[in-house]
């Protein structure tokens, strides 16, 4: 409760005032049959037409107020409900944007979509029945009650016979509905994943011509899907007829055993038909209450998968850090014997015992084939992981004694894949620094070599560029990337293979402006391509986790086996 506690605080007046109201739509409820009851044997019996109109004005008033009151009672409910569900979505959205890359490979994209949506969704409805419900059934479960047995005792022993029979179906088809549920959501989630994956990755099937593989691949988790859901709301379908069963068999019960006495005139028209009334109302809201409990059932699923990303603990943060003031000033990097594993309980090191020491503005090139731990090294720096053993430090601190913020501010990482957001170039640069002057995007895009094509385009830097750079090539993105990076003024700059879609003369230009611009920035260039580190002060070579040579060109060149098997084969 202590996710909802605080938002039902907040909104209390909702919380009280829905309930409030439909407890006294509820109180017409039993109060009108007997009304009825007086009209038909008071009023139609001798044919008191005052008496007819007297009562049924007062019906029509009671009426009235009752839909006033439901009018009410549902438009806090509404309220209330919404607004749990928007705070406690935005509680989630802000967990998971705190969550390290480790919680989300957890979860997986899929669930956490699933999660904020669709099961916050049925908090939200859940919230919404109960706010109708939680008092307005019992109380006129309650008042049938009483008013029926004050009618006839005799009679009213019937739903004692019924309600058993009734909550005991209830009870099976709550137990069966709960497990389905949660085996629902899951399957949402597996949806979710799907979809994600092929609208992002939508251009690649095209090119390799997978739309009918991707299809049938939809096709059976959407069946899927389909399957869970089917078994779970099938269950639901139950609840009406079982109901409506109780409440034709009581009124069945109710007439038969009410006959004789109708018959010799110890019980009127009037009365049993207030009866009957009384007595569906009973079962009426027994029903309801059953379906808040089901509809609690499948919100109950929900709620274990909301609260499962509230409580994920969170080993990636700075509640240990001792220098939480402290900022990077310099940007000088060293590693002491760091080791790393992406899954904790392997053998293998992603990462073995590196030891590398990188002055501050130094421009270091990183090379290494495929899966020798490049792009791990780097996602050390910023905390993105943490290292397993020995410490990277930056200025001579741990990484980890600093305040996320303040560390991941002085330093700008563009990632192997660019990603760009909906909007404009100049929207998308001033991610790096919001209050940027146009002065400013324009100085890091040429840094970048972004200028010259961005000026090219029919309205400059406020061309839009659409979803994820759609109609930008992928040299362009990069470059785009790299000068949105540059906008933080960083300490720390760090390019994961990120000009590897530019040609080499545009590489080499903004390298050469790294040099011109970026003096006193720590510079960190990943490449598969020897070309664009071999001017680098210092090139570190990976292998297989280990550094295998750290030098010059030149000097890996005479030393590094390694690094002379790549450049050769790239020269051939």
């Amino acid at each position: 409760m202590k996710i909802y506690s605080k938002y039902i605080k907040r909104y209390w007046y909702s919380f009280l005032l829905g309930p409030f109201f439909m407890i006294l739509e509820a109180c017409g409820e039993f109060i009108l049959p007997y009304i009825n009851a007086n009209i038909v044997d008071k009023g139609v019996a001798v044919k008191d037409v005052d008496f007819v109109v007297e009562n049924g004005i007062y019906m029509a008033l009671i009426a009235v107020a009752m839909m006033a009151t439901g009018i009410l009672g549902a438009n806090f409910a509404v309220r209330g409900s919404a607004r749990l569900a928007s705070g406690v979505r935005a509680d989630v959205f802000r967990k998971v944007q705190k969550f390290s890359f480790e919680n989300i490979d957890d979860f997986t994209t899929g669930s956490l979509i699933t999660r904020i949506t669709n099961d916050i969704t049925q908090i939200q409805n859940f919230a919404q029945t109960l706010l109708r419900g939680m008092f307005r059934s019992p109380i006129m479960l309650i008042g049938a009650l009483v008013m029926s047995f004050s009618m006839n005792p005799k009679l009213a022993a019937i739903i004692f016979v019924v309600v058993p029979f009734l909550g005991l179906a209830i009870f099976i088809i709550i137990k069966t509905a709960s497990p389905r549920y949660t085996r629902m959501q899951k399957a949402i989630d597996g949806l979710n994943n799907n979809v994600g994956e092929t609208i992002t990755n939508e251009r690649v099937i095209k090119s390799f011509v997978r739309e009918e593989y991707e299809i049938n691949k939809f096709s059976k988790t959407n069946e899927e899907l389909v399957e869970k859901c089917t078994s779970a709301l099938k269950v639901m379908l139950f609840m009406q007829p079982v109901s409506a069963l109780a409440v034709n068999a009581t009124t069945l019960a109710v007439v038969w055993f009410a006959g004789k006495p109708i018959m010799i005139g110890d019980m009127s028209i009037g009365t049993l038909m207030a009866f009957i009334t009384y007595l569906s109302q009973v079962l009426t809201a027994l029903n309801f209450v059953a379906n808040i409990v089901l509809q609690g059932t499948r919100a109950a699923a929900s709620h274990r998968r909301i609260a499962e990303v509230m409580n994920a603990g969170i080993e990636l943060n700075d509640d240990n850090a001792e220098c939480k003031e402290k900022t990077v000033e310099n940007g000088e990097i060293e590693f002491r014997s760091v080791s790393f594993r992406y899954f904790k309980n392997n053998k293998e090191k992603v990462l073995d015992d590196i030891n590398i020491h990188i002055k501050s503005g130094e421009l270091v090139g990183i090379i290494g084939s495929t899966g020798s731990g490049k792009t791990t090294l780097v996602s050390l720096i910023p905390r993105l992981y943490d290292a397993d053993e020995g410490e990277v430090l930056i200025d001579g601190v741990n990484v980890k004694d600093y305040a996320l913020n303040n560390l991941r501010d002085r330093i700008a990482v563009v990632l192997q894949k660019n990603t760009l957001f909906s909007g404009t170039i100049a929207e998308n640069l001033r991610w790096g620094n919001d209050n940027a002057t146009d002065e400013e995007l324009v100085e890091v895009a040429k840094i970048a070599q972004a200028d010259s094509f961005i000026q090219g385009f029919k309205d400059g830097y406020d061309s839009d560029i659409g979803r994820g750079g759609a109609n930008l090539s992928g040299g362009q993105k990069q470059r785009i990337c790299i000068a949105r990076a540059l906008l933080k003024k960083p300490k720390i700059i760090i390019l994961d293979d990120s000009t590897s879609a530019v040609d080499t003369a545009t590489d080499a230009s903004i390298r050469k402006a790294f040099r011109e611009e970026l003096g006193d920035t720590t510079k960190l260039i990943i490449a598969q391509r020897i070309t664009s580190v071999a001017d680098a002060d210092k090139i570190i070579v990976l292998d297989e986790g280990k550094v295998v040579g750290v030098g010059t060109h030149a000097e890996l060149m005479k030393l590094c086996q390694t690094y002379q098997e790549i450049y050769y084969s790239q020269k051939s």
